[in-house]
């Protein structure tokens, strides 16, 4: 199975069954730092595993660059809408890192950037959901149109002050995104989705209430439904002061 098969696979995989996603920022004091979206379907493995043994389906651990991909894809892409290229130039600063193992029931995807400023990576999820458009396409097939998003995500830092806030852009478009979930609850309802904030001081405060810290005080942790979290984005909206 070629990488991009294996990507369309497990997209479809991680976004329309149980699971659980960690949402990873480490930054620096100068704004720069990393971001990371992180899917575990080990569990789906237990499943799947069998039948990927059966079709001989060897280990891999391979990384994906988004900003190569659109280059060999370049002459399709032209093809689209400027608006459709644009939603697709979003997943540019992105690689993907996809571990499968049948025989170890192993299955993980990280989505991951570095930034010079972490506004560069805003609405991260939806480009890890936009990452099944380019890998469900067979080489030298035009990438499907991406669906449009109905919220986003923005992260901003300075003065010692880290956000994260979603915003709903569609309320049409959203409201029909929570009733397609009717169908998906027993699926998702065992699923999560965590925050894990490494940040370059001590925190000093949070909006946060239901945040856990490491024991500098320096990383925080909060854990949310992903059930939930798909049917109110502003969830994990929050506020975070460092100490000077």
């Amino acid at each position: 199975m070629k990488k991009v098969q294996i990507l369309a696979w497990a997209m479809l995989v991680a976004l329309t069954s149980s699971c659980n996603f960690t949402e990873e920022i480490t930054l620096q004091e100068d704004g720069s730092g990393k971001l990371s979206i992180n899917f575990d379907g080990s569990e789906l493995m237990e499943m799947a595993g069998e039948e990927m043994k059966k079709s001989n389906e060897k280990p891999m651990d391979s990384i994906i660059s988004f900003k190569d991909m659109l280059e060999e894809k370049k002459d399709s892409i032209a093809q689209l809408s400027p608006e459709e290229q644009a939603k697709l130039k979003k997943l540019e600063p992105f690689k993907m890192r996809m571990v499968m193992n049948p025989d170890e029931k192993l299955m993980k995807f990280d989505l991951f950037s570095e930034f010079k400023n972490v506004n560069e990576v805003n609405d991260a999820f939806n480009a890890f959901q936009g990452a099944n458009v380019l890998g469900s396409q067979q080489q030298g097939a035009p990438p499907a149109s991406m669906e449009s998003s109905a919220s986003e995500v923005n992260y901003s830092f300075g003065n010692n002050t880290f956000s994260r806030k979603a915003t709903i852009l569609d309320q049409e478009l959203f409201q029909q995104q929570i009733d397609s979930l009717q169908g998906a609850e027993m699926f998702l309802s065992g699923s999560t989705y965590t925050l894990k904030y490494h940040f370059p001081k001590k925190v000093k405060s949070t909006t946060a209430e239901e945040a856990t810290f490491s024991a500098d005080g320096k990383t925080l942790i909060y854990e949310v439904k992903f059930l939930d979290l798909m049917k109110d984005p502003s969830l994990l909206d929050l506020e975070v002061e460092l100490e000077d």
